[in-house]
């Protein structure tokens, strides 16, 4: 048992130091936006990462509820603090400059990425680049161990055109996500995908498996929230930073991902005809996202009881010309009236479920 970043070389620690030490500035100032339930399992995880456990292994209880405390201690200390410049080599640089730390990181062939996510969440992580892949004009990068993260610690975001996928965030969402169905087993989309996997007899491997395989489902949804923020141009951006951490926020979020699906992800996700994969994708719908499209979870369902594709076909140029339109109605009324909009923008999404 070994915390990963112990494993930098000893000129890189102050670096990873100053990329852990913001993602404690972010976690101390978000982490209580999680329900009660998923913040003690995800830190349950957090503490299987810093402390090296492997998956199988039983974590010690009291070991556990000592370190949440500390943690808390410190995130107490951290609340009101700015994010601090990171270091490298003698040089310090602005944490959301990615490019600029890319570029000075890649003698050591590592990855480093900084960014927004869901409630405005600044998100930092630092880990070993496993490979960099020019696809149209888009860079993927895939990164595998972290020596640097956060809570909360997103398996894939994208950044212009640069798209980052985690390997190791993405294997540890799997796993979050299966200790969840384990608790009920419920016969679910969950339930289906996992089941394609033997994770009985052999859970790393399963767990190996499966994140080869939703590696390129990350992507595709990557590009296709490229795709979208291409067509929905600099007032999305500016619409979404009016409104965080916010009911309409997550109605939006949830609008503009079901266009980025119908760009991309699910075109290919049905013409390749991969069960896991399309499984999975519907067990990661959230809650905001099924509640506004129906019409996909019954195309869904057919495909799961008659084995026929046709209606999730029809459903993504169905929702790709639906879902664009909300999205520029929604830029209309907000450049329109700006917050006195509100209101009419979360019924406007209600009124459009599809």
């Amino acid at each position: 048992m070994q915390a990963q970043y112990s494993q930098l070389p000893a000129a890189l620690q102050p670096l990873r130091d100053s990329v852990q030490h913001n993602c404690h500035i972010s976690d101390a100032k978000y982490a209580s936006d999680f329900t009660m339930c998923v913040y003690l399992l995800k830190m349950r995880e957090y503490y299987r990462w810093e402390k090296g456990y492997d998956f199988a292994a039983t974590l010690p209880n009291k070991d556990i509820g000592d370190w949440l405390s500390q943690r808390e201690e410190l995130w107490e200390q951290l609340v009101d603090k700015d994010f601090s410049p990171v270091e490298l080599n003698g040089l310090q640089y602005d944490p959301f400059d990615s490019d600029a730390i890319n570029q000075a990181l890649e003698e050591h062939q590592l990855l480093y990425s900084a960014g927004y996510g869901y409630k405005e969440k600044p998100h930092f992580f630092l880990a070993h680049l496993e490979k960099t892949v020019a696809h149209k004009d888009y860079c993927i990068h895939v990164s595998s161990a972290e020596y640097a993260r956060d809570l909360a610690a997103p398996p894939a975001m994208s950044l212009n055109k640069q798209i980052y996928v985690r390997r190791e965030s993405l294997r540890r969402m799997l796993w979050e996500r299966l200790e969840e169905w384990r608790w009920n087993k419920p016969d679910n989309a969950m339930g289906r995908a996992i089941s394609c996997y033997d994770f009985e007899n052999n859970l790393d491997e399963a767990l190996e498996q499966m994140t080869e395989v939703e590696i390129e489902t990350l992507t595709l949804h990557e590009i296709g929230e490229v795709t979208a923020g291409e067509l929905l141009g600099k007032n999305w951006r500016e619409m979404i930073s009016a409104f965080p951490r916010s009911r309409l926020e997550l109605m939006a979020r949830a609008v503009r991902d079901h266009l980025a699906d119908a760009l991309s992800t699910l075109p290919s996700l049905i013409e390749r005809a991969h069960p896991p994969s399309l499984h999975f994708y519907f067990a990661n719908l959230s809650g905001a996202r099924k509640q506004l499209y129906p019409a996909l979870l019954n195309a869904y369902q057919h495909w799961v009881e008659c084995g026929d594709r046709g209606q999730l076909e029809a459903q993504v140029s169905t929702g790709r010309e639906h879902w664009i339109q909300v999205a520029r109605e929604l830029i209309a009324l907000h450049e329109s009236r700006v917050t006195t909009a509100w209101q009419d923008m979360e019924s406007l999404i209600e009124q459009k479920q599809l």
